[in-house]
């Protein structure tokens, strides 16, 4: 007669299972991590910077949406100031480094990001959704008076400079790699926050707030601190967008941007940590090839209709309906 397992057998079990898990996960960053370094071999830099650089705002917004259950309509905000931020500092100062003008960018977005979490956090659902677009509008309109930004006609001729004092970022391949080692940073911290208690009480708090207000966390708190560290990211994305390509313009300031990256998120999959950068990839790869032919004026209708799509039919979007695939067939 089989005995039942002990508590040291399950717990040996799981640690096992969690060890081969931990195996999958290693691999295949590495694979990906390698194609990642021979891309720009095969595909042209900038593009792939691009899709770098949305993909890191995407990540950015998944930590508040995806993990912490906050839809917020305004962080082109962040996005946009931490471009313009860095763009006039290194078109004006020219003794400013590339990473001074980049890290001075992704502080004025977490400043932003701190005035915006102040004025937003204790509403929840469309409130606190209307209330980042409303600001985020005030934002816009600021950028589109000042005569710092180049108003509709933006800031042009942002340069790159050296990083470092002597590596060469006007070299596109150099550029990338930057780029690069920036996203590969910014998303091994957001997975870091995820997995950590910290990440878990935002977790807690996106599935049942009024639970964990009664386990005694100060969820405000929390939601703060996760909107700052989210517009911070959102902010570096804009400032190494305007190094990239050596322009801000107000597209990324609109509310417009705010909601596509709405769209990346929920396409890749909302909650999971790849699934933005998927989706960031997908949207930019459509958005380009749509914009070279005959159906350049209806990129954004069919954006439209993807996002109904993926919100009737694959709320889990690319990456979750994997996840449960895999899970389902193969255990």
């Amino acid at each position: 007669m089989n005995q039942p397992a002990n508590s040291a057998d399950i717990h040996k079990a799981i640690v096992e299972q969690q060890a081969v898990q931990d195996r999958k996960k290693m691999m295949l960053n590495g694979v990906l991590l390698l194609l990642l370094l021979a891309a720009p071999f095969a595909v042209y830099p900038v593009f792939l910077m691009k899709i770098l650089c949305f993909a890191l705002f995407a990540v950015a917004f998944n930590l508040l949406f995806g993990f912490t259950g906050l839809l917020s309509f305004g962080h082109a905000a962040f996005l946009a100031t931490g471009g313009y931020t860095t763009g006039y500092l290194l078109s004006n100062y020219s003794g400013l480094t590339t990473e001074m003008g980049i890290i001075a960018g992704t502080l004025a977005a977490t400043v932003l990001g701190t005035g915006f979490a102040l004025l937003s956090i204790r509403r929840q659902g469309i409130y606190f959704a209307m209330v980042t677009l409303a600001l985020a509008q005030l934002v816009f309109f600021f950028f589109v008076q000042s005569e710092f930004t180049g108003g509709e006609d933006g800031m042009h001729g942002i340069p790159r400079g050296e990083l470092l004092g002597f590596i060469n970022l006007e070299d596109n391949l150099n550029m990338y790699y930057f780029v690069l080692a920036v996203f590969i940073a910014c998303y091994l911290l957001v997975q870091r926050i995820v997995s950590s208690p910290y990440g878990q009480v935002l977790k807690a708090i996106k599935q049942n707030e009024p639970r964990a207000v009664s386990l005694g966390y100060n969820v405000d708190r929390y939601k703060v601190l996760a909107f700052v560290i989210s517009a911070a990211l959102a902010g570096l994305a804009g400032s190494m967008k305007s190094v990239v390509f050596q322009l801000a313009s107000l597209n990324d300031a609109h509310w417009h941007m705010s909601g596509e990256v709405i769209l990346m998120t929920l396409v890749g999959g909302m909650g999971t940590l790849l699934g933005p950068v998927v989706g960031a990839t997908f949207v930019v790869n459509i958005e380009y090839n749509l914009s070279q032919g005959p159906l350049r004026d209806w990129v954004d209708p069919i954006l439209g209709g993807i996002f109904v799509i993926t919100v009737l039919a694959f709320r889990s979007g690319i990456v979750g309906e994997i996840q449960k695939f895999v899970k389902k067939n193969l255990g």
